[in-house]
């Protein structure tokens, strides 16, 4: 399960990463063509792509404060419901499939890691923040 998850969080990290890059670096304009929201909360929307990414990728990897993974994941998931809403109330069904699938990887990832982590007495997570 745990090489699952990271194989899930590691391509979820690097399609985050991608879709940031290009809104982050692309001209407003482009990207209203595609995307009828407005260019800074499209921006807003690729900075918070962009530390979801680290989010699933550093604290495993520098055994580091790892409640924020499924956190960075539920950020993720939220952003991808929001995506497939979008695409439904603009392009139909089949283009929300995509945003959908990543979406539910993204609740994998919350699922895996909020279960995998070692709970105290009292129930609490020892992973939490």
């Amino acid at each position: 399960m745990n090489r699952a998850l990271w194989i899930v969080q590691w391509l979820l990290a690097l399609l985050f990463l991608f879709a940031s890059g290009m809104k982050l670096v692309l001209p407003i304009k482009a990207m209203k063509k595609q995307i009828a929201l407005p260019g800074l909360f499209l921006r807003f929307i690729g900075v918070c792509e962009a530390l979801g990414a680290i989010g699933l990728i550093l604290p495993g990897i520098l055994r580091i404060r790892q409640g924020l993974t499924p956190l960075a994941a539920t950020g993720l998931a939220i952003v991808m419901i929001g995506a497939t809403l979008l695409t439904l109330a603009s392009g139909g069904g089949a283009p929300a499939l995509m945003p959908l699938v990543v979406g539910l990887l993204a609740a994998f990832v919350v699922y895996g890691r909020w279960a995998s982590a070692p709970k105290t007495s009292s129930g609490a997570s020892l992973r939490a923040l």
